[in-house]
């Protein structure tokens, strides 16, 4: 999951200090010197415990605005021609992560792999991605966020992650070195969960989980949860990640998912769940990867009754080949 952290005054307080480093080292530009003194008032107002108000209407700015406290007008003051600059911006952006995507139904090297992804909204925070290396194995990155912000954060970390592929590093040095581009090159309030793998035509697959929600291994009956095996990245510069090495027999599969799927709620404000995702796993071993992917769909909006969605849902399921 690609979101903010919950202490937004610390990291403003650390954008201050960059900024007055940078002020000072551009000649007092006046557009940092600007952009200064809308963060100090920023700042100013939190410490009142408000998010201030909106310069046009004068009503209070609403809460959820803490994920960008620069916030100077709310979405009910935008004139027409502005909301509709925006849903062209929107529009854009949803363009180009549909063309960032993967082919639905990837087959390489004896591994099989199919996804579904599916925004909430205009944009998905979301992202997966299916990458084939030049030795012959499979890379494969799966990761969860919410709103434009995330968006923007997968097409970073997508551009990262295919640019360290080339180099061919040992599975848990190239996550270290995502992580630290990452954390070098984006506002310090935001981090990522994701899930990075390579697998080999032999079976021999390497997975990394950085703070995400746990794969699953399926083998014949038996469905085995793949814990987090690192934090998020961007929390730390230099945090240090460890490789879970597994042997996939022909026909098992792995099965990762977003919180849109386990956290579906029913009528009754009843949650989905990752023990009947877990249980939906085994009884459907069996399964190509697009035949997994769309149980798993089904399930959930058998599950739902009807209730409305409240997250972007991701589901990817690899299998090697029988």
């Amino acid at each position: 999951m690609a979101t903010a952290r919950i202490d937004i005054h610390a990291d403003m307080l650390d954008w201050r200090q960059r900024l007055e480093g940078a002020i000072s080292d551009f000649d007092r530009s006046p557009h940092l010197v600007h952009l200064l003194h809308e963060l100090n008032s920023a700042l100013d107002r939190m410490a009142q415990g408000t998010y201030g108000t909106c310069a046009i209407c004068d009503g209070p700015m609403p809460k959820d605005i803490v994920v960008d406290p620069l916030a100077r007008y709310c979405l009910d003051c935008l004139t027409s021609a502005e909301v509709h600059a925006l849903q062209l911006d929107l529009d854009s952006v949803s363009e180009i992560q549909g063309e960032m995507l993967p082919k639905h139904d990837f087959a390489f090297n004896g591994w099989e792999a199919c996804y579904h992804y599916e925004a909430l909204g205009p944009v998905s925070g979301d992202y997966c991605d299916l990458l084939r290396a030049d030795n012959g194995d499979l890379f494969f990155l799966f990761v969860a966020g919410k709103g434009i912000a995330a968006s923007m954060l997968m097409a970073h970390l997508s551009a990262t992650f295919r640019s360290l592929i080339t180099v061919n590093l040992p599975m848990n040095e190239l996550v270290e070195r995502a992580n630290k581009v990452f954390s070098e090159s984006t506002m310090p309030a935001y981090f990522a969960t994701l899930v990075c793998g390579r697998a080999s035509s032999s079976g021999e697959v390497e997975l990394c989980n950085a703070g995400h929600l746990p794969p699953f291994l399926i083998r014949g009956g038996e469905v085995t949860s793949l814990e987090a095996t690192g934090l998020p990245l961007g929390l730390f510069c230099r945090e240090r990640y460890a490789v879970t090495s597994l042997k996939l027999n022909k026909g098992d599969s792995l099965l990762m998912y977003t919180d849109g799927l386990t956290e579906a709620r029913d009528p009754l404000d009843g949650e989905y769940g990752s023990e009947r995702l877990l249980r939906l796993a085994g009884a459907y071993h069996s399964l190509a990867p697009k035949q997994l992917v769309e149980a798993c769909l089904q399930d959930v909006t058998s599950f739902r009754s009807g209730a409305p969605r409240n997250d972007d849902l991701t589901v990817m399921a690899i299998r090697r080949g029988e």
